[in-house]
């Protein structure tokens, strides 16, 4: 197994049109903290696995790969932009994906190298934006997730554009974040940040969330095909998150490059 890598070629300095000072600050305040179920990002943690059900199914259906077996993914590239902690790239990795991490907080990608070290995982994991990782020569790559970073960026459609050029032929881009709605005005934000203090106070602004459409949008003068939306929903029955046709809060957006 290769070593970790480390970021060789690239400053490990984030510098881009894309960054919120404001957010990459507040995430690496709490950078130390990513990979504590009980801690800041326990949300995460729960909603994982239905993000990773979804994300697998839908990259086997793609591929033509058996989700069910051990590297299931081998031969194939995945870049994860705005990776945090690595609570993605870990699991893309075990899945056989040689993966590529990106993130804005240099504190992120230290809390990541260091856990997947510690895993024995080879992630090339690197403090960069997508506009240095284009500018830099990376990809294209078969996979590119953008999951929960598009509402945190300065403009959002330069940056979901430059995501989708990085995106090689016969690959797909799966983007996921939070609807704006009143249910996700009164659940995702309020509820979730100031009831049930899923996440602290001022994660997030409502204000910045998008709807499917603008994605759509957004993407309309790449050479992509989007679907989707798919809703995520969460169950207080089962406390469990799953699929759903309910897409006013949490959902995902597939584009595919023929």
């Amino acid at each position: 197994m290769r070593k970790p890598q480390t970021g060789q070629g690239f400053s490990d300095i984030a510098e881009g049109a894309s960054i919120d000072p404001a957010d990459v600050a507040r995430f690496s305040a709490q950078a130390a903290e990513w990979w504590d179920a009980r801690g800041p990002f326990a949300p995460l943690h729960k909603f994982n696995p239905a993000r990773l059900a979804f994300i697998r199914s839908r990259l086997a259906e793609r591929f033509g790969r058996d989700p069910k077996t051990r590297d299931a993914f081998a031969g194939l590239s995945l870049i994860d932009i705005g990776c945090g902690g690595g609570l993605i790239s870990e699991p893309m990795r075990r899945m056989g994906f040689d993966v590529t991490a990106v993130d804005a907080s240099s504190e992120n990608i230290g809390t990541a190298r260091a856990h997947a070290a510690e895993q024995g995982l080879d992630i090339a994991y690197r403090a960069a934006t997508v506009e240095q990782m284009e500018a830099g020569g990376a990809g294209p790559f078969d996979v590119v997730l953008v999951l929960e970073i598009i509402e945190h960026v300065a403009d959002p459609k330069a940056f979901l554009r430059t995501c989708s050029r990085l995106v090689a032929p016969g690959g797909m881009m799966i983007v996921a974040t939070l609807n704006r709605t009143l249910k996700s005005l009164a659940l995702g934000k309020f509820a979730a940040e100031y009831v049930l203090r899923w996440v602290p106070a001022g994660t997030h602004d409502w204000r910045q969330f998008l709807k499917p459409d603008e994605i759509r949008m957004m993407l309309s003068e790449e050479p992509v095909a989007v679907t989707g939306p798919f809703g995520l929903n969460y169950s207080p029955l089962t406390d469990r998150w799953s699929e759903s046709d309910d897409a006013g809060i949490n959902f995902m957006m597939l584009a595919t490059r023929d």
